[in-house]
């Protein structure tokens, strides 16, 4: 494979699948790039695949300096929401989420706010209310809001599945469907 240099070319890898060095490349994201952000992680999730696998599959995807695909998981963990009618009346506790549901990650100290941060905004996009992203990670002084978000939707993606006692592939695939006609 010939070196490719790029912003972030101490990122490319032998390894690394071509698809990756064009998004890489560009400088904003495109629609193309949220439905295969949904893509890979639906999928993934579907198959089984834990956070670090799915968080390998999408970071490539994640331009320096920018909230995606960060955003694009909180649209979807909203619609997950969505999807099992979670509210008022009928709310996924945010107390034992993690603990429940992201088994395989613990997080540590200031990590601890950001997955509140991004597990709660995914909730407010659920409720119409679209959380100031910028003015939020700007504190946060790294680049990882993406992480945090995908962290985010794979706990309340898993949460919601078993509420409906569906296996997670079926409960993907209908997510999949909704995500794609909005």
């Amino acid at each position: 494979m010939p070196l490719v240099v790029t912003a972030r070319s101490d990122r490319i890898t032998d390894a690394m699948p071509a698809y990756a060095l064009v998004a890489m490349a560009r400088k904003s994201p495109t629609d193309s790039d949220r439905a295969e952000a949904v893509s890979r992680v639906l999928s993934g999730l579907a198959r089984g695949e834990e956070l670090s696998e799915l968080a390998a599959a999408v970071e490539h995807l994640h331009p320096p300096h920018n909230t995606f695909p960060g955003e694009v998981f909180l649209r979807l963990a909203g619609e997950a929401l969505e999807q099992v009618e979670a509210g008022r009346d009928n709310p996924v506790a945010y107390e034992g989420l993690l603990d429940r549901y992201l088994v395989e990650h613990r997080f540590m100290g200031r990590e601890n706010r950001k997955i509140q941060f991004a597990i709660l905004a995914g909730a407010a996009a659920r409720g119409g209310i679209e959380p100031d992203l910028l003015d939020e990670v700007i504190w946060w002084q790294t680049d990882d809001f993406w992480f945090y978000a995908l962290a985010a939707v794979v706990a309340v993606i898993r949460a919601c599945a078993e509420r409906t006692g569906q296996p997670m592939s079926a409960f993907t695939e209908r997510l999949a469907a909704r995500t794609s006609s909005t």
